[in-house]
């Protein structure tokens, strides 16, 4: 018998199958997260997507955080984002196996943040596996770039415009290309 629901066997990293009887409390969460997101994406007031940003994680958004709209999540609860953060218009964040945002991260447009995958067996693959993505501080994320399942980006590093990053960056380190490799030391 499972003690733990379904959104706290996510943030330990359990795969959840196809079949699992609390899957549809996923698309419960996200519906209820789109409704906040229609808001926040309508407004152009910065306090009010704070504060409506900070109803979707279930935390408090730092007054020196900027978000410009619009911005995708499908959950919600699982994103922490730390303060001085700047996060740019259209970028993605899949979030059921969790985002960590440091401090003084800048997140360019159209970035995809995307903490969740799926089996390579077609006989699993509608199965849903997580990975956390940690961002931490000082990291710059360039335009376009996908941040995979698992991945840290390391303190002050910088991942290029376009950039698929499917394994950790260490700190101080430019990456790019798809898959992403280290092109410089900072």
């Amino acid at each position: 018998m499972q003690t733990q629901d379904i959104f706290e066997r996510l943030q330990n990293g359990e795969t959840i199958l196809a079949n699992d009887p609390e899957a549809y409390k996923m698309l419960e969460e996200s519906f209820s997260t789109k409704k906040l997101l229609i808001q926040m994406n309508n407004t152009s007031d910065p306090g009010e997507v704070r504060r409506l940003l900070g109803q979707i994680t279930a935390s408090d958004i730092d007054k020196n955080t900027n978000i410009f709209t619009p911005i995708y999540i499908n959950y919600g609860k699982h994103t922490r984002i730390g303060k001085n953060v700047f996060i740019n218009f259209d970028c993605t964040f899949l979030d059921l196996g969790g985002i960590t945002i440091d401090d003084n991260v800048m997140i360019a447009p159209k970035v995809s943040l995307l903490s969740e995958g799926h089996p390579v067996s077609p006989a699993d693959r509608h199965s849903l596996m997580v990975g956390s993505i940690h961002i931490k501080k000082n990291a710059w994320i360039g335009a376009n770039a996908t941040i995979l399942p698992g991945v840290t980006i390391g303190k002050n590093s910088i991942v290029a415009a376009g950039a698929v990053v499917s394994k950790d960056v260490p700190d101080n380190t430019i990456v790019g290309g798809v898959p992403a490799k280290i092109i410089k030391r900072i």
